[in-house]
């Protein structure tokens, strides 16, 4: 398993915070998703065969959050 550490902006409640670990959680391969709302940091332990960086990033985007480069 591989660990991805984004920053991502625009969640603002912990519905926000359900959304991207429903959404991340849901691609395959994915471990475990914390999201830290106050920081915005969200980990993601990831295998990186079935789900990767970019696959994480879009999925959070097209949800309507924005992901820091």
């Amino acid at each position: 398993m591989n660990v991805l550490t984004l920053t991502v902006t625009g969640m603002s409640c912990m519905g926000c915070v359900n959304s991207v670990k429903s959404l991340v959680g849901a691609l395959p391969g994915i471990a475990h998703c914390n999201v830290d709302l106050p920081s915005g940091r969200v980990e993601v332990s990831h295998d990186p065969a079935l789900a990767t960086p970019d696959a994480i990033r879009a999925a959070i985007t097209d949800a309507g959050y924005q992901v820091a480069p």
